[in-house]
């Protein structure tokens, strides 16, 4: 029997996954007798997005094989040569071997492995066995001690033992408690959550429905971004089956345990990651942070306990019930126990999603698993923890992954957004564009918060176009500072952190947009000249037309010239010119 499996989630649908599954529904519904026995299946991502739409064949004769950049006309030779007559597509396929070598996949299991809409296939791969174990071999007390003996911390970015929250949640008095799991994944450059739900969105039940137990909560949220439509497609699904199951819902195999989950499609705010904003926008108020103690557990959701973890978190849980919480914490350093998901984007050559040991070095995951930058030269920063976290140097890439080793730099762990940045990136337009977008989702409440940020990006804003003041930099250390020790929630709190560490690690690069009105990267416009390169300027023509302001003249066939006063630098030119003669001075 042989299967074919075609990635569908959000990065394979984006390459072209339809039309590859279509394809291949045509032709294995051709009445072909050699393929009679063949099944096409849909499944999530496997991570490595760069490769998408990814299609996997699996056979006795074979094993398992993939193949990458699939198209609808390479598929047609795929099935011709592999399916119809037993040959591997050589010249297509994939080393998904090499690509996992150095992962250790427990968050993402099932990614890619499963179709994320048949419940059936969950169950294959001990799909609630952890569930059923829990509810008929293990007190409320002995979950909690299991996962506190795991290490495992949470993954939203804050890394608070997960256990000790089970545990503060379970040790409040109330009528009812909740759980919620923050799917608001807002990090620019992050995409795990997303790939979570999309490709294995039974584990997160599996995982809320464990933890509601051990705290003796009856009902779940799962807060989801509306920006995620099939993400929610398959929680829609996922929780319909697993209520028709008897897996959701009263009486859970038979033990008299009650528990249902719904869904809140949050409207993208940011600001809606922090805890108590996320419990603010769920009770259906404008979601804004408010003031701790009382923390969550002892007064959250409409004023009862509530336990609140991220995705990845719980996609761990029935893992570690079924494996044991020695399983888990042999993995990791001292402090950070287990595996980290991390998604990788930017200027490196194999982005997607990695799953890897805590403990493992920036330059290993950009290296060797990552494949290194586009380019083929050296990572320049890497810039983890989202908009809220900082960049981290490549004098640094020996660096630990960690909680305490990343915070260590002055960049954080995040939820796992680690976004490459290569020579021609700009650090001082980095951190305009990061401060740029928090300071957009600031919900206004704190005055350091609201108009310190506001006041940090209109510094930044003049030192990319060159009119910075070399007092600007202490400035800026002071009012990053000031907005860190004021704000009340954590996005006030870590939004000067790429100011700070840019600041910190790259201070030549502002020095040379205020002193000497360069941008060193060649990025910022305003500070950049174009001319064309003599050597390369075959007189094609094509940039003169391009040019609003007639600043390009020359002949047809002959070298043509840059009037430097008369250009405004909108680069257009360079991105018409089809011999690369365009230069930035």
């Amino acid at each position: 029997m042989r299967e074919v499996l075609v990635g569908l989630g959000s990065c394979g649908l984006a390459a072209g996954g339809l039309k590859v599954y279509e394809r291949f529904e045509e032709l294995l519904g051709s009445g072909e007798s050699c393929v009679s026995a063949a099944v096409l299946k849909k499944t999530g991502c496997i991570g490595m997005c760069h490769a998408e739409v990814l299609v996997e064949v699996r056979d006795d004769a074979h094993g398992s094989v993939f193949y990458g950049n699939v198209s609808p006309e390479k598929a047609a030779a795929i099935f011709e040569s592999h399916i119809k007559n037993g040959r591997i597509a050589d010249e297509f396929k994939f080393d998904a071997v090499a690509a996992t070598t150095k992962q250790k996949r427990i968050a993402l299991r099932n990614s890619g492995v499963i179709n994320p809409d048949n419940i059936d296939e969950y169950i294959a791969r001990q799909g609630y066995k952890a569930l059923e174990k829990v509810l008929t071999e293990l007190t409320p007390a002995e979950v909690i001690t299991t996962v506190s003996e795991s290490g495992l911390r949470g993954r939203g970015g804050a890394g608070f033992p997960t256990g000790t929250k089970w545990k503060f949640a379970a040790a409040s008095k109330g009528d009812h408690k909740y759980i919620i799991c923050n799917a608001d994944e807002g990090d620019p450059g992050a995409f795990m959550d997303r790939s979570l739900l999309e490709s294995d969105p039974h584990s997160l039940l599996e995982g809320m429905a464990i933890a509601a137990y051990a705290i003796c909560a009856d009902t779940g949220y799962i807060y989801v971004r509306a920006e995620y439509p099939e993400a929610i497609k398959h929680l829609k699904h996922a929780i319909s089956q697993a209520t028709k199951r008897g897996f959701l819902g009263d009486n859970i195999f038979g033990k008299g345990f009650k528990f249902n989950i719904r869904l809140k499609e949050g409207a993208g705010a940011f600001v809606c990651g922090e805890e108590t904003a996320l419990i603010a926008s769920i009770e259906g108020k404008r979601g804004m942070p408010r003031v701790r103690p009382p923390f969550p557990v002892e007064s959250g959701l409409w004023g009862y306990p509530t336990s609140i973890n991220n995705v990845e978190t719980f996609a761990n849980v029935a893992w570690i019930i079924l494996n044991g919480p020695s399983a888990f914490n042999s993995l990791g350093t001292e402090g950070s126990k287990g595996t980290k998901v991390f998604a990788l984007a930017g200027k490196i050559k194999n982005g997607g999603l990695v799953e890897v040991p805590m403990g493992m070095t920036l330059n290993e995951v950009i290296y060797d698993i990552g494949g290194g930058t586009t380019l083929g030269g050296p990572f320049k920063a890497v810039q983890m923890g989202g908009p809220s976290g900082g960049c981290i140097p490549a004098n640094l890439g020996s660096t630990p992954v960690d909680y305490e080793q990343i915070t260590a730099t002055g960049a954080i762990m995040g939820s796992g957004g680690m976004v490459v940045m290569g020579e021609t990136t700009c650090m001082v337009d980095v951190a305009r564009f990061f401060l740029s977008f928090t300071q957009n989702e600031s919900c206004g409440k704190c005055t350091f918060c609201r108009i310190g940020t506001k006041r940090m990006l209109e510094i930044l804003e003049r030192i990319c176009v060159g009119n910075g003041k070399e007092e600007d930099i202490p400035l800026l250390r002071e009012l990053g500072e000031q907005i860190k020790s004021s704000s009340l929630c954590g996005l006030g709190q870590s939004a000067p952190n790429p100011v700070l560490t840019t600041l910190r690690y790259f201070l030549d690069e502002y020095t040379a947009h205020i002193k000497d009105k360069k941008c060193p990267a060649k990025s910022c416009l305003a500070l950049v000249d174009f001319a064309i390169d003599a050597e390369k300027c075959i007189g094609c023509g094509l940039c003169i037309p391009s040019c609003a302001v007639g600043a390009i003249t020359g002949e047809k066939k002959k070298l043509h010239t840059i009037d430097v006063a008369m250009c405004v630098r909108c680069g257009k030119c360079m991105t018409v010119c089809t011999v690369n003669a365009i230069l930035k001075r």
